[in-house]
């Protein structure tokens, strides 16, 4: 309580007018110039410049956020995990009832996926995993209370490895109350860690795992969460982006030929909306910056109008009366030629869009394209790095 009410008035103490100065009000910093109509590339100001105790402030609100995050995540995976044991309950009733066998289950899977087509947890293989769940668990408040505390492969583990309820509760109880990760959980059965201990297998109660542990940092990662929340694919999309995103940042500095390092996702402020370019650079021969976003879906005539505002705003508020305008590249899954022709038609902006493994389409005008990475040299990184993935 006492530290909610520190970080409380450290908030309102940097909210006060001038509180950042002293006497005056606080002026904010941005890159270059500021749009009378609310549009400017801000950023942070240093550290030293904030109140004593900002540095407290910031710890407490991350351990919030990383708390919270951490709990309503589990409480998705909880609601997973209990979904998938009431439909291996449903199935184990069937098959002890009417005969089910595997013929149904594989039209079962099949019916699943056609009427939830982002969900990849129905498959046949993850569906008898479910009716084993409910086996191998029939005590539905234990599952409630206790095992829906785990991720979902961490519970496969436990019923492919673990035979024994008592020793599989035991490894449920320590993965939670230390956050182990599934391969920390294989290491411990492995070495029968059970077997070691000093203490009574039910003489603690589960808790929810160190925000910084394994199992936590496993969790915000786990594909069938995600599928069940409906939200994985922008989720694996961002990974996509942002591991493209870090290569192709070393390979541009890596080349030599005058890629300056400006900014990664820098922030753009509209009085209504922010967005962040993927990576921004500055040319130093052909005297211009190049603006580069990423994406992990196929084209859509959307990503020209997004990239133009960006190149129209570094135009506008950062670059310099002497320099060229800005040139945009665009990288995405895939495309097709003619749409992508269709979008950069009668755009006055000098835009490249390049598949990953494929071609460009080449917009840039002839002055540029030997100061820029070659068609072969940009397919090869990124056919290199989606190898590698």
């Amino acid at each position: 309580m006492a530290g909610r009410k520190k970080t409380a008035q450290a908030l309102e103490k940097l909210a006060e007018p001038g509180s950042e100065t002293g006497a005056r009000p606080a002026v904010r910093v941005s890159r270059g110039r500021t749009h009378p109509g609310g549009a400017s590339f801000p950023v942070a100001p240093p550290r030293s410049e904030l109140p004593p105790d900002y540095a407290i402030a910031l710890g407490e609100i991350k351990q919030r956020i990383q708390g919270e995050r951490l709990r309503v995540v589990l409480a998705a995976n909880a609601a997973m995990v209990r979904l998938y044991w009431d439909i291996g309950r449903m199935i184990l009733d069937r098959q002890e009832r009417a005969g089910w066998g595997a013929r149904v289950i594989d039209r079962l899977a099949a019916d699943l996926r056609e009427a939830f087509p982002d969900m990849k947890g129905f498959s046949p293989r993850n569906l008898l995993f479910m009716r084993s769940f409910a086996e191998a668990c029939p005590d539905a408040g234990k599952v409630k209370q206790l095992v829906s505390q785990l991720p979902w492969g961490h519970v496969i583990r436990l019923l492919q490895r673990v035979k024994e309820p008592e020793v599989r509760e035991w490894y449920i109880r320590e993965a939670i109350e230390n956050g182990w990760s599934r391969s920390i959980l294989e290491l411990q059965i492995d070495g029968r860690a059970h077997e070691r201990q000093g203490r009574a297998i039910t003489n603690f109660t589960a808790t929810l795992p160190p925000t910084d542990s394994d199992m936590a940092a496993q969790v915000f990662k786990h594909p069938y969460l995600f599928d069940f929340l409906g939200t994985a694919d922008p989720r694996r999309e961002r990974e996509v982006e942002q591991a493209l995103v870090d290569h192709i940042q070393r390979f541009l500095l890596a080349l030599g030929s005058g890629f300056a390092f400006v900014g990664r996702q820098v922030h753009l402020e509209f009085a209504s909306r922010d967005y962040f370019i993927d990576l921004l650079f500055y040319h130093l021969k052909l005297r211009c910056y190049v603006v580069i976003e990423l994406k992990a879906v196929p084209f859509d005539p959307a990503f020209v109008g997004q990239i133009n505002v960006y190149l129209s705003a570094v135009d506008d508020l950062l670059r310099h009366p002497d320099d060229r305008p800005t040139i945009g590249l665009l990288l995405c899954r895939s495309k097709e030629r003619i749409v992508v022709e269709y979008a950069l038609r009668d755009l006055n902006k000098p835009i490249g869009v390049a598949e990953w493994e494929t071609t460009i389409v080449e917009s840039l005008p002839e002055n540029l394209r030997g100061s820029l990475p070659t068609v072969e040299e940009l397919e090869a990184e990124l056919s290199r790095e989606e190898n590698e993935r």
